[in-house]
């Protein structure tokens, strides 16, 4: 049995892990030739870690895994009549550009929306990629070298100036470990400016940050917020970006002109292209996410042989968060729908989802976690955040690198990971 499986995030390393001792020959397409993990890119972005502590070649994984064969390449089309996926290889030119596969397991995931002005993009960068997260680390870093040598006030307030776009986890852990930094990583680093005068704003249009967690928890989540020196602007909004600064509306309608070099956007999420795509394929339509619809059990209407998992899809009647966690259980249902087909068994009934909770990290030993009914904040949720994150983390050099960087940036408060480069980000 063929199976192609399109994409080597969450969702797709599940699925072919799960895999491993199957009757079956995977083709795993990609076009990055390793495995990102996302929840830990900010930390690239603010110097903590660096960029291949949190990820690990696909090529690497799958090694000794020896029914599936990685193909480093970009899928353009989907053919669903004749079965076939059309790609474009990364490197070289393929002699048939056109895999055939029994059964297509799509998993491209997601990117940043930015709410029909995608012109912010090249002002306000986001964090679904390695090249992203240099790209912050750099603008970040750089903003304070030129408060350094700014001597006009305006200016070196506006070099100051961080805003953070999205209150939801990822927006929240950007924003304190910018303030950390401000505050404590840098403040003995420059000569001419003090870096605890830097404002970290941090934009959201709802009432609260963290709106995926119980209120109680987004409370303290706020709380700790301002106390590492982070300006919450709640029921705000932003309504232009550009290299110089951002203007930010309330809900009154009432706008101001932030002067900032330095934008992260970390607000609402669209599907990958190859949703789209896929749907068009199918004669379907997408949502206002840019989703693709899946059937219970997964698949995609009128095309049982076709799976789209993780954040590119959304089930039928299954309301789910874009998280991590529903991925990868995505990824080893559709496994066991797989080999059950592949061994002529019944199927498995449909897919759900098991919470096992929700984990955000806001600076150093504060963090909120609803883990199994129990909410968590302060030193236990940051130690139980530490300990799920390393767990998933690919690979145990990078397990062990990461622990080792954090056990030092613990006691030493310092972040070696400090490089300003220049890369352009891909989307």
């Amino acid at each position: 049995m063929r199976v192609v499986i399109v994409g080597g995030g969450f969702g797709g390393l599940q699925a072919a892990h799960s895999l491993r001792d199957a009757a079956v020959e995977i083709t795993l397409v990609d076009a990055r030739n390793f495995h990102l993990f996302q929840p830990l890119a900010y930390q690239v972005a603010t110097g903590a870690l660096d960029p291949a502590e949190i990820a690990a070649p696909l090529r690497s994984i799958f090694r000794r895994q020896r029914n599936v064969h990685v193909l480093l390449a970009e899928v353009t089309e989907f053919d669903l009549a004749r079965r076939e996926v059309h790609v474009t290889p990364e490197a070289g030119v393929a002699s048939h550009p056109e895999l055939a596969y029994d059964a297509l397991v799509v998993a491209a995931g997601s990117r940043y929306s930015y709410f029909g002005h995608d012109d912010w993009r090249a002002f306000a960068p986001e964090l679904k990629s390695i090249e992203g997260a240099i790209d912050i680390r750099s603008r970040i870093f750089s903003a304070f070298e030129a408060a350094e040598l700014e001597t006009d006030a305006a200016k070196r307030r506006a070099a100051l100036t961080f805003v953070v776009v999205g209150a939801g986890p990822t927006g929240v852990e950007m924003a304190g470990q910018i303030a950390e930094l401000a505050h404590d990583t840098l403040r003995e680093d420059f000569r001419n400016v003090d870096t605890r005068q830097a404002r970290v704003l941090l934009v959201e249009l709802a009432d609260r940050v963290l709106t995926s967690f119980a209120p109680s928890l987004s409370a303290k989540g706020e709380r700790a917020l301002r106390d590492l020196g982070v300006t919450p602007l709640l029921r705000h909004t932003v309504v232009d970006v550009t290299g110089e600064q951002v203007v930010i509306e309330d809900d009154a309608g009432r706008r101001e002109v932030v002067p900032t070099r330095t934008v992260i956007w970390a607000a609402g999420v669209t599907a990958s292209p190859l949703a789209g795509e896929l749907a068009r394929a199918a004669g379907l339509d997408t949502d206002h996410a840019g989703r693709v619809t899946v059937e219970a059990d997964l698949t995609l209407p009128g095309h049982p042989e076709v799976f789209a998992i993780g954040d590119m899809a959304q089930v039928r009647d299954l309301p789910l968060p874009g998280l991590a966690p529903v991925a990868m259980q995505q990824g080893r249902y559709v496994a066991r729908v797989v080999r059950a087909r592949a061994d002529g068994d019944a199927a498995p009934g449909p897919f759900r989802y098991v919470d096992k909770g929700n984990l955000a990290t806001i600076g150093r030993s504060k963090a909120v976690a609803e883990v199994k009914g129990l909410r968590l904040s302060g030193v236990v949720a940051w130690w139980t955040w530490l300990v799920v994150h390393l767990f998933y983390l690919i690979g145990f050099h990078n397990r062990l690198v990461v622990l080792v960087r954090w056990t030092f940036s613990f006691f030493t408060h310092g972040r070696s990971a400090r490089l300003i480069t220049r890369v352009e980000p891909r989307d």
